[in-house]
């Protein structure tokens, strides 16, 4: 029977909305598909279905249609087939069961099952607008279901009554089974030994049969169901006319060599799938993966069109596991007329244009490319400003690549559907290449807002053995991104690699290029938006020779900032960068916490050795102090250093600590007069660890840093103190790791700073009043404040110092200080103080709105100055261990709760849920842990595992009023 063309099939009325599936969902899941193995699309419903080799299935309409299903036996997904048009899709699995899927409810769900016991399921075809099933297996046999009931129909095609009667040899597995596009009733079988038959369903007998020496991998029909076409293991296309006389019409070698003499070509790779298109005015095109020769080695995996007389051969980044090309009509029996192909990579999904000349690819709207790049750390924000995701998405619209097809994304099936979430969400992701992307994550589908990337500050490395020596610290990915923090009311971002470099970034709407400027014989690369006619000459970098003569390398960083003008698009923007160096032929220790504060202006950052204040708006260092130093003399532990392993005492600056009173003069700061003592007993030796400021300026303008300020305020020469033996820290590396064997010494002598938390509190027990603080928490799980002394906002906070002052220690929990937090008395969360964004590149009259915001008071969500010392608050901790609750000014601990002991929490935070404030906990054994303030005689224990939500209840005692509700 012939199907009657039709290019306008009507799209049916029960069309799915596979964005509103997603929003009941318990878990969304965002990315690539890991680990694909099969692929299926509705050309009606322009529908895209992926299925894993975990029993997972990913439907994918227009952007921000997106769906997840799984399989409950987590078998690997063999084949996917649609039932056109129809809502539904049909499923086979590695565990050779079949299933049928209702896509037209609002979650998608498995209407029937079947499952086969003896035989292995191979090939599964279902033709359009059939209710028919053929289901081939590994023994040759094909058995037909019917779609409506999910029945076996009883009809089956034995393999012994397929092949020749006289042949005795199994022709192998099923490998292919479709229908003849003129005549349904006609059925090509390929088994995997080579032989293809053409089988009739009405009369149960084969009317052809078909025999090649080569294995066959894949079928495909001429529209007019006159003509098939075979891909073949030895890398040859056959076409064989229906009504032929056992041979090949044609044989095709598309990358073999065609020897002169006439013998066969030389063997290629196998030709693992063709698809035959035709065009109704133009020539057919045959579509193929594999077939390479064997003589390319190395090449990468290719997709083969050939079209005409002309063959593309298209490189691709990961091999191919699958690929469909997508046509006007769903009818096999008119001209297909092929507009794309959609190939399905190991880590990647590739739709590519054939009706544009050189086939390029469509730009990919799926959030899929979130591994793109390795992702090294991530960071979630919620209820940001109304107007950052339009501000991101407006300098990110601008960075569109070139080289995209001008076409419109082809699969654009699906309906759209809104969240339900009411506030902006934003997600960030830093990856191994140093890239930096923001997501936008208001609704349940991801956007890519913004990307950013770091490595663009520093110069590329040349591989000469100096620069590989500076770099050992890291193995690969020298740019990788390890933490990050972000102001979303400020938008100024921080970034802190894995070559223990901090780079500090303004947002901004207007693009400017910046110049290299020298400044005096101070080792760094400040960056202006004119140069001045005080600094010339070029920059100078730090010599890679040791102040001393055994030749140990010296104030050394990891990476090298680039000299050259660097133009900055609108978006994020270089303001300032921090590198801590060599010192004594020890590279420096990797960053492990890191804060930003943009209502004070300051970064904060630590690492194994001690911790660093930076001032990003003086351009200055506040504060270099060890992590001992931190006590004063209050130190809970003895720690008893190692010897040393060299005898000389390194210089552990950036200044030749020879030169004297130069070195003394070049290293103050021009704004601290006659505090310059005061604050020079401040700074104390940051173990083994100095760092480069490199300082990009954006603007020149009313209010900014005169350039004589920077030349002398960028650098800090610090020594350590006199008679101290430096510890030997060649596994002075901070580690989480549970099967540590260092002694209890060695634990102490490396305490890390791992966490750290801005706030207006009581720095001191009994402090009647609250003050800027910092608080720092260390791997041995200790808490300590740190008092901050800020100039008025405006022109003085540019022009008097900021004073930091260590105030003591707050308390101490098991394990590492992983998160803290501030409570009011009513047990409101107090977030950090923040500045209000302001454009920093303003000319004219937007340089007086930009110069009033600065000048405005920061804003402050901490209660005033004038409360009364009962009104108290309360400080949350968050260990690996533990939790407590600490009441100040009083500094007691009013609750303390233990969250495990047989695993250990790798992040937590505080979390605002419909219940109130809660402390959430990601423990290693993946559990996922709420705990909440709360007097109640009950709480409620939930077990997330495998996307089930079991919830029980149980008893709990009161203390001190108050209760601790968690969900493990």
């Amino acid at each position: 029977m012939k199907i009657p063309s039709n290019h306008d099939l009507p799209v049916s009325s029960s069309s799915p909305c596979f964005a509103a599936l997603s929003l009941d969902a318990q878990t969304v899941r965002h990315g690539f598909p890991y680990q694909p193995s099969s692929m299926a699309h509705d050309p009606v419903q322009k529908i895209l279905a992926i299925g894993t080799q975990s029993g997972a299935l990913r439907l994918f309409g227009r952007p921000g249609v997106e769906c997840y299903c799984q399989h409950e036996s987590g078998a690997a997904v063999i084949s996917l087939q649609f039932l056109i048009n129809e809502g539904a899709l049909v499923s086979a699995l590695a565990d050779d069961s079949v299933h049928l899927w209702n896509l037209r409810q609002k979650r998608p769900a498995i209407l029937h099952s079947l499952k086969f016991n003896r035989e292995r399921i191979t090939f599964v075809h279902l033709p359009f607008q059939s209710k028919w099933l053929y289901i081939g297996t590994e023994k040759g046999n094909i058995h037909i279901v019917n779609v409506e009931s999910f029945t076996l129909s009883g009809y089956v095609i034995m393999w012994n009554k397929a092949i020749e009667l006289s042949s005795k040899a199994h022709p192998g597995p099923v490998v292919h089974i479709s229908d003849n596009p003129m005549d349904e009733g006609k059925l090509i079988i390929g088994y995997e030994s080579g032989i293809v038959v053409l089988w009739d369903l009405k009369s149960k007998k084969a009317d052809y049969r078909y025999t090649y020496d080569e294995a066959i991998h894949s079928v495909a029909w001429h529209h007019e169901g006159k003509q098939f076409i075979c891909s073949h293991s030895d890398g040859t296309l056959t076409i064989w006319n229906i009504k032929g006389q056992g041979k090949p019409f044609q044989t095709i070698t598309p990358h073999g060599k065609q020897p002169k003499d006439g013998k066969k070509p030389e063997p290629c790779k196998p030709i693992l799938k063709v698809e035959y298109k035709t065009t109704r005015l133009g020539d057919p095109f045959m579509i193929l993966s594999g077939g390479l020769s064997y003589d390319t080695v190395g090449r990468r995996p290719c997709l083969t069109v050939m079209h005409g007389k002309s063959t593309a051969v298209l490189e691709m980044d990961y091999p191919i596991v699958d690929f469909l090309t997508l046509c006007e009509t769903p009818y096999p029996n008119d001209f297909q007329e092929p507009y794309a192909v959609v190939v399905l990579l190991e880590k990647d999904l590739v739709v590519i244009d054939l009706a544009q000349n050189g086939y390029p690819i469509f730009e990919n709207p799926y959030p899929l490319t979130i591994h793109e790049s390795p992702v090294t750390c991530c960071e979630y924000y919620a209820d940001c400003p109304v107007d950052l995701i339009p501000a991101l998405y407006s300098v990110g619209s601008r960075q569109k690549r070139q080289g995209y097809s001008k076409k419109e994304w082809p699969i654009s099936g699906g309906n759209w559907g809104l969240g339900t979430q009411s506030y902006p969400e934003i997600i960030i992701t830093g990856h191994a290449d140093g890239t930096v992307k923001f997501w936008d994550a208001s609704a349940i589908m991801l956007q890519v807002l913004y990307k950013l990337k770091t490595a663009k500050v520093f110069e590329k490395s040349r591989n000469n053995k100096e620069e590989k020596q500076n770099t050992e610290i890291v193995d690969e990915d020298p740019f990788a991104i390890q933490i990050m923090a972000w102001c979303p009311e400020s938008r100024m971002l921080c970034v802190a690699g894995v070559s223990a470099n901090l780079i500090i970034y303004r947002f901004s709407k207007q693009e400017i290029t910046t110049e290299v400027v020298q400044v005096g014989q101070c080792v760094c690369s400040p960056f202006l938006s004119s140069p001045s006619p005080q600094t010339t000459g070029p920059p100078t970098h730090p010599s890679t020779s040791s102040n001393s003569s055994d030749g140990v390398r010296d104030n050394v960083p990891c990476l090298k900032v680039r000299s050259t003008p660097l133009k900055q698009s609108s978006g994020y923007q270089v303001e300032l960068v921090v590198q801590l160096v060599w010192v004594s032929g020890e590279p420096p220790q990797q960053i492990t916490s890191l804060a930003l504060n943009s209502s004070y202006g300051l970064i904060v950052f630590g690492n194994s050795n001690g911790l660093a204040v930076v001032d990003y708006l003086q351009k200055t260092v506040l504060l270099n102090l060890g992590t001992v130093e931190l006590y004063g003399s209050n130190d809970p532990y003895q720690r008893q250093p190692r010897s040393p392993r060299k005898t000389r005492q390194p210089s552990g600056g950036l200044c030749d600590i020879n030169e004297g009173s130069a070195s003394e003069d070049r290293c103050k700061s021009p704004t601290s007069g006659k505090l310059l003592t005061t604050i020079q007993l401040l700074f104390t030796v940051f173990r083994y660890c100095m760092f480069v400021c490199c300082v990009y300026s954006l603007s020149v303008c009313a209010g900014a840093l005169p350039l004589c300020a920077l030349s002398s305020t960028v650098l800090l020469s610090v020594c350590p103190p006199r008679g101290a033996n430096p510890l030997d820290h060649r596994d002075n590396s901070f580690s989480r790791s549970r099967s540590s064997s260092v002694t209890s010494i060695d634990k102490e002598a490396r305490e890390a700073i791992t966490s750290f938390h801005f706030c207006e509190t009581f720095a001191r027990k009994g402090d009647s009043t609250i003050t800027p603080c910092l608080y720092v928490g260390t791997s041995l799980g200790t808490v300590l404040a740190v008092a901050l002394n800020l100039p008025p906002a405006g022109e003085q906070r540019l022009l008097q110092p900021v004073i930091v002052l260590p105030s003591g220690t707050l308390g101490r929990l098991k394990g590492s200080i992983l998160r803290m937090a501030f409570l009011d008395n009513t047990g409101t969360f107090l977030p950090p103080a923040f500045e209000l964004w302001y454009e920093p590149n303003a000319v004219g009259a937007d340089s007086e709105e930009r110069d009033k915001a600065r000048k405005r008071r920061p804003v402050s969500v901490s209660p005033s100055t004038s409360q009364e010392l009962q009104e108290s608050q309360y400080a949350v901790v968050c260990s690996e261990k533990q939790a407590k609750v600490i009441a100040l000014p009083s500094q007691n601990c009013i609750f303390k709760h233990s969250i495990t002991e047989t695993s250990f929490v790798l992040r937590a935070d505080v979390v605002q849920m419909n219940i109130g404030n809660c402390v959430a906990c990601f423990c290693a054994n993946g559990h996922i842990m709420t705990l909440r303030s709360y007097v109640s005689d009950t709480y409620t224990e939930c077990t997330h595992t495998n996307s089930i939500l079991h919830r029980n209840t149980s008893k709990v005692p009161n203390t001190a009023g108050t209760k601790m509700i968690y969900s493990v």
